[in-house]
């Protein structure tokens, strides 16, 4: 086989690659707008709903929404009290190779593969055990063991493609280790970034996870021990409607949370780009 049909066989299948996940994207906007365009009104997205919404009657989704955005922001924001501090250790204070190092990301990875469906179950059980209810504070805390290895791997890949010699020159300029972190952070703000992004996006996509833990509520949390709405929940209750407006009101629903996690890319990309001009 000579180099130019190589080249050639594979640049083919590059290209036919791009083309099946660029036409899958378009798909699936296609799918979510022909259905959800015309059931996307001010009342969906400004109401709670109403007494017989999930059988076709008045009101909107203003519960699911402000319940995944809840869900969202405070799983992410524990996330990244929680991964920051094992990252920066396994970068900065961990000794290159070391045995215990390679034993946290070896379990960061089991833990990114085990399904959500597994976290909701353990969350639940750990709920019961202590005596608890469905509440948006237990989704927060599920939906944070479901987005920590993703936070956690994707700044880990980020701060192991540091220059090694980044960390040589602090040092040698009298830094201490906690002085040395915050170089990394600084220099790896556009990728942290990026592992923001991956684990928002999960996050407030996943449903599964809050099933068992966060409840559905048709009324807003007034605090973290009442359960909350989320816009995945929303969408699996009105799908399984035979109603069609319901079904089409549910894919106004997904229009919403992918317009949502559109809002998520845009904002974390000019984040990205404004942090990279501090880079050293």
């Amino acid at each position: 086989m000579s180099r130019k049909f190589k080249a050639a066989l594979f640049k083919i299948l590059m290209i036919l690659s791009t083309l099946i996940i660029s036409g899958s994207l378009i798909l699936i906007l296609w799918t979510i707008a022909s259905r959800g365009v015309h059931a996307l009104t001010w009342e969906l997205v400004s109401r709670l709903p109403e007494g017989g919404f999930y059988i076709g009657k008045g009101g909107g989704l203003l519960n699911a929404i402000l319940g995944s955005l809840y869900i969202t922001v405070g799983s992410t924001l524990l996330g990244l009290l929680i991964a920051v501090p094992v990252v920066l250790y396994l970068n900065v204070y961990s000794r290159e190779g070391s045995r215990l190092a390679t034993v946290v990301r070896f379990t960061f990875d089991v833990l990114f593969g085990i399904p959500s469906i597994v976290y909701g179950a353990f969350g639940f059980t750990i709920m019961v055990w202590l005596g608890l209810r469905a509440s948006l504070l237990a989704g927060i805390v599920t939906v944070t063991l479901v987005i920590i290895p993703i936070l956690a791997r994707a700044m880990d890949e980020v701060m192991r493609r540091t220059p090694g010699e980044l960390s040589d020159q602090t040092y040698s300029l009298g830094a201490t280790r906690w002085e040395t972190s915050l170089v990394f952070l600084r220099q790896c703000a556009p990728g942290i970034m990026t592992a923001i992004l991956l684990a928002s996006g999960r996050a407030i996509g996943d449903a599964a996870s809050v099933l068992f833990t966060a409840g559905y509520t048709d009324n807003l949390p007034g605090s973290l021990t009442q359960p909350a709405a989320t816009l995945p929940l929303a969408i699996f209750f009105q799908l399984s409607s035979p109603i069609a407006e319901v079904q089409d009101r549910a894919y106004g629903a997904a229009l919403i949370l992918t317009a949502i996690v559109l809002l998520f890319s845009l904002s974390a990309h000019y984040f990205s780009k404004r942090l990279s001009k501090n880079k050293i």
